[in-house]
């Protein structure tokens, strides 16, 4: 057999592995450089899940948004979502996992202060960056950390917001106010009675509970006095039974609280009872931010589901992140106090509005509303109406 063929043969299998084999692969698109993580902290479980969820996946969603440019400068960007289960110790032990993994370069989190303000000190140890969405509890920036960050308001302010609207547009003149021992919960209803007591409101009680079921010691009290308003410093977990055996027991106050409350469980568990409550919030509804729109529709179609109450915030806390560890990577500073250097200089047009930090890391104006429950089915939570929204500054440092 002549070999001129079996050239031809050979020639013409060369060329088909040629054109069989794949294109060389992209190594921008392939986390050449390695993984960035950031990591959310909220609880994923427990009586508070709603809200926890909500976080994660405001941050989840904004990360697939946003991370393009770091894609293509050769990085993977990953989320890592972590259950505090709205305990301090799971938070503090799970910074302490956190911190261990040197990929991760942002935390966002927590729901809770009193979760948030321990672990934030383990974050310290390393430079690792928190922007929270949610903790409103003044200690949380007042320590003046590099690293710890907000994007909400604070709890002296809400609380003042809330008894400024319970004395000017409900005109109450006595208050009884319950709280759940929280550094959240107590820290909020403590600003609301002193600013109540100043405005001339009688606070006929104060008292703290972790009681979770059985409120009969506290209503029975409470029926007795018949106050204006009573005030709730807490969780809507909490609460919401609360609200609802005190309505069953023939309490006729009206009822208040911090943003605590601000959540479709809230409705979910006590029903009509709460139907025409106020409540402030440092978290505004779909309907009164700014470029909202477009992040419920994003939200629903790959969730299912609207939005709750600071998954927005998470959204823009994590888009800042990858902002500032953006800036960070082109400057060739990757380190963690690098970006939490970077976080604090960052100025952002999110979906809740312009943000940019102060000195001890709180949002320079903040937003604050008060809400009235609508109606006592959960899928229309979104629909509360917004009764007062005020723009406000953070105090200064004192």
């Amino acid at each position: 057999m002549s070999r001129y063929p079996v050239r031809l043969t050979a020639a013409l299998l060369a060329g088909l592995a040629l054109v069989a084999l794949p294109a060389a692969p992209n190594p921008e698109a392939q986390g050449s450089k390695g993984t960035i993580k950031i990591a959310t902290q909220s609880p994923l479980s427990g009586g508070q899940a709603a809200l926890g969820e909500g976080i994660k996946l405001g941050a989840q969603l904004a990360i697939e948004k946003f991370r393009g440019n770091l894609v293509k400068m050769g990085y993977k960007v990953e989320l890592v979502p972590f259950d505090d289960q709205a305990k301090p110790d799971v938070g503090v032990a799970n910074a302490k996992n956190i911190i261990a993994d040197k990929e991760i370069l942002a935390v966002i989190g927590h729901l809770n202060s009193g979760v948030a303000i321990p672990a934030s000190e383990v974050y310290k140890e390393v430079s690792l960056v928190m922007i929270s969405p949610a903790n409103t509890n003044p200690v949380v920036t007042d320590r003046g950390y590099l690293n710890v960050n907000r994007v909400c308001g604070r709890d002296d302010v809400q609380g003042v917001v809330g008894s400024e609207f319970a004395r000017g547009t409900m005109k109450t003149k006595s208050v009884y106010i319950i709280h759940d021992k929280t550094q959240y919960g107590q820290g909020v209803a403590e600003f609301f009675k002193a600013d109540a007591e100043k405005k001339g409101i009688k606070v006929l009680g104060f008292e703290g509970t972790e009681e979770k079921s059985n409120f009969d010691p506290i209503v029975t009290p409470i029926k007795a006095k018949n106050p204006d308003v009573i005030y709730f410093g807490g969780i809507y977990d909490q609460a919401a039974p609360f609200f609802k055996q005190t309505r069953e027991k023939g309490v006729k106050s009206k009822f208040l609280g911090p943003d605590g409350m601000d959540s479709s469980d809230l409705t979910k568990i006590a029903g009509k009872a709460v139907v025409g409550m106020y409540y402030t919030s440092a978290a505004g509804p779909a309907s009164a931010l700014p470029k909202a729109k477009t992040f419920v529709e994003d939200f629903k179609k790959k969730f299912g589901k609207n939005p709750e109450p600071y998954a927005a915030e998470a959204y823009d806390a994590t888009a800042i992140a990858l902002k500032a560890i953006e800036a960070a990577a082109k400057s060739g500073k990757m380190s963690r106090e690098d970006v939490a250097t970077a976080v604090r200089k960052t100025k952002h047009n999110g979906i809740t509005g312009d943000i940019e930090f102060d000195a001890k890391g709180d949002r320079k104006k903040a937003l604050y509303f008060v809400l009235q429950v609508a109606s006592d089915d959960p899928a229309k939570w979104g629909d509360n109406k917004i009764v007062k929204q005020l723009a406000i500054a953070a105090p200064e440092k004192k």
